[in-house]
């Protein structure tokens, strides 16, 4: 199993970084941004708060893009949302199904260990990357608040990169699922799941009727301009996102088991 893990890091090790200092890099850009666009935020943020839908569903209507705080949650928090997403999906989505794409399945599993065992490994490797990710992120994102001389707002950075991290979960969790059913790499699915969630949030926000329902994706309680301008987190969001990454590990281990691997 450890050797599993290992090797799993390693293959995954260049698409870790290229993401991580992607991601990373940009949120660190935009924020570096502020202080030559500070001038002009302030009738930006006005113009912003009152464009109705559009500034409910970014944001706007509740953070003025003028300080730095909402600067950062509406542009870095949609930045490091979308990246995130799509990072934890490609990183699951093909994990346990690139073994019988690529023929290496039935080695795999005539080695020492069990089908269970091949799954935890690759299962660990998944999280253990996006915690990396997360950590990687924040700390740039605080270097970039410290280089503009303004006081890191520890609280709500922390609160909103540890609600991405759940979110992130529960995404490579669906993914998980998905590629332990395949056979091959379904990598514009796992994207497309992680746009479709970014986008159920948005039209969650502008559309009254979704209103109720918004905590069924995982961005209801994720999302930086609620954190950021101290809105309650939806722990009913947080509770169905725990049960649904669980769910889907667990159907990942059941089915795995039980079916038939082509050589």
């Amino acid at each position: 199993m450890k050797t599993i893990f290992l090797k799993e890091i390693q293959n995954n090790l260049k698409s870790f970084i290229i993401w991580t200092l992607t991601v990373g890099l940009m949120g660190l850009a935009c924020i570096l941004l502020y202080k030559s666009m500070e001038g002009e935020m302030q009738s930006m943020a006005d113009a912003f708060s009152n464009m109705g839908a559009f500034s409910d569903a970014f944001g706007m209507s509740t953070l003025s893009v003028a300080t730095i705080e909402g600067f950062f949650a509406t542009e870095v928090g949609t930045v490091h949302g979308l990246g995130s997403a799509m990072f934890a999906a490609i990183l699951a989505i093909g994990i346990i199904s690139k073994e019988e794409e690529g023929h290496s399945g039935e080695f795999l599993l005539s080695l020492p260990v069990t089908r269970s065992n091949v799954v935890a490994a690759k299962g660990i490797c998944i999280v253990m990357m996006l915690f990396l990710f997360t950590v990687i992120c924040t700390v740039l994102y605080a270097i970039g608040f410290v280089a503009l001389g303004e006081d890191v707002p520890t609280k709500y950075l922390l609160t909103f990169m540890g609600m991405q991290l759940l979110m992130n979960l529960e995404i490579a969790g669906i993914c998980f699922a998905v590629s332990s059913l395949s056979g091959k790499n379904r990598m514009g699915l796992g994207i497309g799941i992680a746009l479709f969630l970014y986008i159920y949030d948005v039209m969650g926000r502008v559309v009254p009727d979704l209103k109720d329902a918004l905590f069924v994706g995982p961005y209801s309680f994720a999302n930086a301009s609620d954190i950021f301008s101290g809105k309650d987190i939806l722990v009913s969001g947080i509770v169905l996102s725990a049960a649904v990454t669980i769910l889907c590990v667990a159907f990942s281990f059941f089915w795995y088991n039980k079916r038939d691997i082509a050589s």
